[in-house]
């Protein structure tokens, strides 16, 4: 356990909270994008023990992922990355969790998932203000037009329209499908800092500044 994991009463207050809401789409878009991954991610854990079946964690990216891995804010969020990140699928007692990201070749295990077992998904966004990565030829322009009308959140619409529940992380996201939800112990950051004269941009996690 790390010094900087969360305390176990904080996060059972915040898994407590995802647990009451009946909203089936939630976007969780405060800044410490590593305390709400563990948040996020027990959620699914206790989800998985209660309805068996698949759930999905769509993460931006492998670089993203492996900063998870080791940041995340408790030490079961991590060992578990640790076993999901090369299969890209693991068991857990009666349900399989699967790994994919922003990417459509990474799609096709969790695209011929059976529907009616699929439980929840955790989406994981990073900065990035384009983030789907398509493997397109440069020459095949209707499909650079059909990528290009698509929506902004699709990286998350595209489960929402058949998940029953979502979680999305997204920092200084319009995510017009979703219910926010924001918790009270995660200290808000000005929109802009000044220190000896240095102004640090609002959406700068300093949690990404970790060791």
């Amino acid at each position: 356990m790390s010094k900087r994991d969360l305390p176990k009463e904080t996060l059972y207050e915040g898994v407590k909270t995802l647990i009451e809401s009946q909203d089936p789409h939630i976007h969780l878009s405060q800044q410490k994008l590593y305390t709400l991954f563990s948040l996020g991610f027990n959620y699914l854990l206790f989800r998985s023990t209660k309805e068996p079946g698949h759930y999905i964690i769509r993460v931006e990216d492998s670089y993203l992922l492996e900063k998870l891995q080791r940041k995340s804010k408790d030490e079961t969020t991590r060992k578990f990355l640790q076993k999901l990140a090369l299969p890209r699928k693991f068991k857990y007692g009666g349900s399989t969790f699967h790994l994919d990201f922003f990417n459509f070749s990474t799609w096709a295990q969790t695209n011929e998932l059976p529907k009616d077992k699929i439980k929840a998904a955790l989406i994981v966004k990073n900065a990035s203000k384009k983030p789907l990565d398509f493997a397109v030829d440069e020459d095949d322009e209707e499909a650079k037009t059909l990528i290009a009308n698509l929506p902004h959140d699709f990286y998350m619409r595209s489960l929402a329209e058949f998940v029953p529940k979502t979680i999305t992380i997204a920092f200084d996201e319009v995510l017009e499908v979703t219910k926010e939800i924001r918790f009270g112990f995660i200290k808000e950051e000005p929109k802009e800092k000044v220190t000896s004269g240095v102004k640090i941009a609002a959406d700068v996690s300093f949690e990404d500044l970790e060791d």
